[in-house]
């Protein structure tokens, strides 16, 4: 099915059971440790081995020599496979930055030089650890701050220019009678999701099968294929549950290459999971920026300026964190500037994280644009909804489909009871405590991908769903379930989801939030040629009615079933898009606020409120919608307080690469969240109407507690994360 059109009236507007807040299908097998992980897949392949991950002790270098004598001999070892084995380095997929195995030449610390396959796990960490490595260490650039100075334009490409200029900025910004120039920066982060990277692999004569932990299938398949050599039909993915993957898990990486490694070396089945370490060094993690925000503005409050720079680093063919992508969109001024430089540094590979550019991005420019509402004598909100914008700055013939960010503002502001709020910073107090508030605007794009499902109609006229989209804790299979039940007119317990199998069709997977739109809208389509060949095959009319499990036309009701009756009617189909995303800038919208307490002695911040309000077009299930947002808003403390990957500028690897030393937030640290969604569904967006919350619900609130904690102390802190030690000393006196 080709979307080309604005979606009209179709059978996802009855909101029967689309729509409705519903408990995951999935939830019972959680709950009660059903719900099999990659690593726990103990039934799928019997006589399975384990497999221990040996990562490189330097940052760069090359392997002199790797002695593996002593860990053959230990008891129980199957096998030992060294990168040295490899004269060349195993081909990369086009989604890695770093090679994953083979060759002596070191690209990053921790980088899988060498794996161990035994009987038993305790077996394998013992004889790894008799593994002796020689190295010839290399200098290399491990300082973001000190790279930064000399760091690149990141090209513009497909003719755009490096830096993206609409009007006269420079020119602008000098004239303002207002203006802001300030540095910011947020750390390196890591994804630090609960389930780790794991794999169990096992082959079948030339053909392989894994079981692994990974989002995207499809890519996952190709690539690993790739870097095998080997064609992408002899390869089958398998990862129907997902404990976490925020980005971290859309390509693939060494623990699904050196299972397939070891199991053809060990003639085993072989499973294996990354340690904490090496999931934080091996793996990837978002990067850290340096940003300078200028804004220009006349005294009434009118951006005429907007300028964003941001600088970050990567391995040599790495990509930038795109921290300046939201300020190209999100408010009006007619003269503006942004781009961006990447250094190269020797640090383990950056890649994408939840809201990749835009949460590290609303981190500065959401805290620049509080400082400037300050400047001017305003309101932060009004001075924001003064600033909105329908259209694109750069192209103003191009609208937005659907927003709504003032309404965000709006509601969000009198919901929370910003009007309470007192405008001088460091004035409210609590007892020993320092209470503010602050909030921030949120945003994140629409992304449109090609999707596909197959779609069963059983003979007793129950539904089975089939596609290789992956539930990553986002509800995926509940939102599948309910679109075929809605379309197909059948309860919610009369369909039956299979997901995360690369034999199903390929979706658009997991991440961007991109994947509760895109696979509804593919599952929509092959629900609408199930309807046509149940239509056809009972004798109905194509405008037939489903609902009830009957299917009527005219005055003529027949069970669904009855068209199955000689067998089971399958229909395959998947969502293609036009230029719909071309004409009109499709993206989604939020206001945040927090109400923090910072403890005047101490500098300790304590979260007390949070709300979000987003506008994101249709929500699907409001209960699994909501989960995310506040799951989004909770990583978004952990960001702005306490997250940060510290890196030894000496050896170059991040030295707090364990959940002791890495702090996220935790249940203790996080009040109740409130979520309220506006209900304005994008007929340019899909048949479903519907966009994505699972990013958005993150992108903004770093900036809202930083503005909360500087209405609260007085104290403006412009390097993430903002921990007691750096405004304690500045705190107001308490009397």
């Amino acid at each position: 099915m080709k979307f080309e059109t604005p979606a009209g009236a179709n059978p996802t507007d009855q909101l029967k059971v689309l729509g409705r807040a519903t408990s995951r299908i999935d939830g019972a097998l959680k709950t009660t440790g059903k719900a099999a992980y990659a690593y726990e897949r103990h039934d799928v392949v019997p006589n399975q081995a384990y497999g221990f991950v040996v990562g490189a002790g330097i940052a760069k270098g090359r392997i002199t020599a790797m002695d593996t004598t002593l860990a053959k001999a230990a008891p129980g070892v199957l096998a030992v496979i060294s990168t040295l084995d490899h004269a060349q380095p195993l081909p990369k997929s086009r989604f890695n930055t770093a090679h994953l195995f083979g060759g002596a030449q070191v690209e990053h610390y921790h980088q899988a030089i060498a794996l161990v396959v035994a009987d038993t796990f305790e077996q394998a960490r013992a004889a790894a650890a008799l593994i002796r490595t020689d190295y010839a260490r290399e200098p290399g650039q491990f300082d973001l701050a000190k790279a930064a100075p000399n760091a690149p334009l990141v090209p513009g490409g497909k003719g755009k220019p490096d830096i993206a200029r609409v009007g006269d900025f420079d020119t602008a910004f000098a004239q303002a009678p207002v203006q802001l120039d300030a540095s910011y920066t947020t750390p390196d982060e890591s994804h630090a999701m609960m389930e780790p990277h794991a794999t169990i692999a096992a082959w079948d004569g030339d053909k392989l099968t894994v079981w692994t932990s990974n989002q995207m299938i499809a890519w996952g398949k190709a690539s690993l294929a790739t870097t095998l050599g080997i064609p992408a039909e002899k390869v089958r993915l398998d990862s129907p549950f997902v404990g976490g993957g925020f980005g971290g898990k859309l390509f693939i990486r060494a623990d699904v290459v050196l299972a397939a490694l070891g199991a053809k070396a060990a003639g085993r089945p072989v499973k294996l999971a990354l340690t904490r370490p090496m999931m934080m060094n091996n793996t990837t993690h978002r990067p850290a920026t340096i940003q300078r925000v200028r804004l220009g503005a006349t005294r009434d409050g009118k951006l005429t300026a907007v300028a964003h720079n941001s600088t970050s680093g990567d391995l040599p063919g790495g990509d930038p964190e795109t921290a300046v992508s939201q300020t190209q969109l999100l408010y009006a001024a007619p003269h503006r500037e942004t781009f961006m430089k990447l250094a190269v540094l020797d640090l383990p590979e950056g890649n994408a994280m939840r809201a990749p550019g835009e949460a590290p991005g609303l981190m500065v420019l959401e805290m620049a644009m509080d400082e400037m509402a300050e400047k001017l004598g305003m309101d932060p909100v009004e001075f924001r909804i003064l600033n909105d914008t329908q259209v694109d700055p750069a192209k103003p013939e191009r609208r937005f489909s659907e927003r709504h960010l003032v309404e965000c503002l709006r509601t969000g502001a009198e919901k929370f009871g910003w009007s309470k709020r007192n405008p001088r910073p460091g004035q409210q107090r609590e007892g020993r405590w320092l209470i503010g508030m602050g909030m921030a605007a949120g945003f994140r794009n629409n992304l449109l991908m090609k999707s596909a499902a197959r779609i069963r109609l059983e003979r007793d006229g129950k539904l089975t769903v089939e596609t290789d989209m992956t539930d990553i804790g986002t509800g995926s299979y509940t939102i599948l379930a309910q679109t075929a039940a809605e379309m197909m007119g059948v309860p919610l317990a009369a369909v039956t989801v299979k997901l995360g199998d690369s034999d199903f069709p390929a979706s658009a997977g997991s991440g961007g939030q991109w994947g509760g739109n895109n696979s509804t809208a593919g599952l929509y389509a092959a629900c609408v040629k199930l309807r046509g060949m149940v239509a056809q095959k009972l004798g109905l009319g194509e405008d037939a009615h489903f609902a009830d499990g009957k299917v009527t036309d005219g005055g003529k009701a027949l069970p669904l079933a009855r068209a199955a009756a000689d067998g089971p009617l399958t229909a395959e189909d998947l969502i293609e898009y036009g230029t719909l995303d071309k004409q009109y800038q499709q993206s989604t919208f939020a206001s945040h606020f927090v109400e923090v307490a910072v403890d005047a002695y101490t500098g300790e911040t304590r979260i007390r409120r949070m709300l979000a309000v987003c506008d994101a077009g249709r929500i699907l299930n409001p209960k699994a919608a909501r989960s995310q947002v506040i799951g989004a808003m909770t990583m978004g403390v952990g960001a702005a307080l306490s997250e940060e990957l510290a890196v030894d500028k000496r050896f170059g690897y991040f030295v707090n690469h364990d959940l002791a030393g890495y702090e996220v937030a935790v249940h203790a640290d996080i009040p109740h969240q409130e979520v309220i969604f506006l209900d304005y569904p994008d007929d340019k967006s899909s048949p479903m109407k519907a966009k994505g919350v699972g990013e958005l619900g993150l992108c903004g609130v770093g900036a809202a507690i930083a503005n909360a904690i500087y209405n609260a102390t007085g104290v403006r802190v412009r390097d993430y994360p903002i921990t007691l030690d750096k405004h304690l000393e500045h705190l107001p006196v308490m009397a």
